[in-house]
């Protein structure tokens, strides 16, 4: 966890408090702060030799469905055992004085566990599994790996067959967005929606290459709502956003909130 400090411009904590309405929009950057890889970066150990750009397709899945989903167990167990940031405890906490709103590229629940409502997880949930045939959600058994599961005595990456839908008995698959395939339309419309309500958007963590997704903060300048993006690095958004915080979100969005508070 992050312990340093950053004073924020003045003209980011004016906007902040000048608005009733915030969304914040977040991207892998927000969860790598809690040790959990970006999507590129999950290429380790027994997995070094797949890309994860391969595996997380509807191709894969119908190849090899028990590769996948052993893939995306030892996902859920790295999740499961991050936890979240300062940052996300922060947005949690902006919160209690105003309203926020989450948008989400991220498929992990660190947001939630914070104590955050995510408006929309616009790329899916590792915590969402559903039917591969029915799209029925799944709630039963066989979503974590197994009690005592220790990956480590694998020299092959483990195949682990998906469970079965209730509804009719066919593969339950991730319940995230797969190369190829478009974006749950309920997300998508309560995205849009957040943003195009919003007074001021909080862009955090995300590289703003990432489209339909990186559309809404785009929108959101075309409208004039102003948007500050907090990220470590210059984002395919920099040139266009209001004003840009170069701070990680662990740091600079607690500083943001005890200015707020102020």
């Amino acid at each position: 966890m992050a312990t340093e400090s950053v004073t924020l411009p003045g003209d980011v904590i004016d906007l902040v408090r000048q608005a009733h309405w915030i969304t914040v929009f977040s991207g892998a950057g927000m969860s790598a702060e809690s040790g959990v890889p970006t999507f590129r970066d999950a290429q380790t150990g027994l997995w070094e030799r797949f890309d994860p750009a391969a595996l997380a397709t509807v191709e894969a899945w119908d190849d090899d469905p028990a590769l996948v989903w052993g893939w995306y167990l030892w996902r859920m167990k790295l999740v499961g055992d991050a936890q979240p940031n300062p940052g996300h405890r922060a947005i949690a906490g902006l919160a209690d004085h105003r309203t926020v709103m989450v948008v989400t590229q991220n498929v992990d629940d660190l947001h939630e566990r914070a104590g955050s409502e995510v408006i929309s997880h616009l790329h899916g949930s590792l915590f969402e599994p559903r039917c591969s045939v029915c799209a029925a959600p799944y709630h039963g058994t066989g979503t974590r790996l197994p009690a005592g599961f220790d990956i480590a005595s694998y020299t092959e990456p483990p195949r682990i067959d998906p469970p079965a839908c209730h509804e009719c008995l066919s593969p339950v698959r991730p319940g995230v967005v797969w190369f190829g395939e478009p974006l749950p339309r309920d997300a998508w419309q309560r995205a849009e929606h957040t943003i195009a309500g919003s007074e001021l958007v909080l862009v955090v963590g995300t590289s703003g290459i990432v489209y339909p997704a990186a559309e809404l903060p785009e929108r959101a300048l075309a409208n004039g709502t102003p948007v500050i993006e907090f990220n470590i690095d210059e984002s395919a958004l920099s040139p266009y956003v209001t004003l840009s915080v170069r701070t990680s979100a662990a740091v600079g969005l607690p500083a943001l909130l005890d200015a707020v508070r102020g």
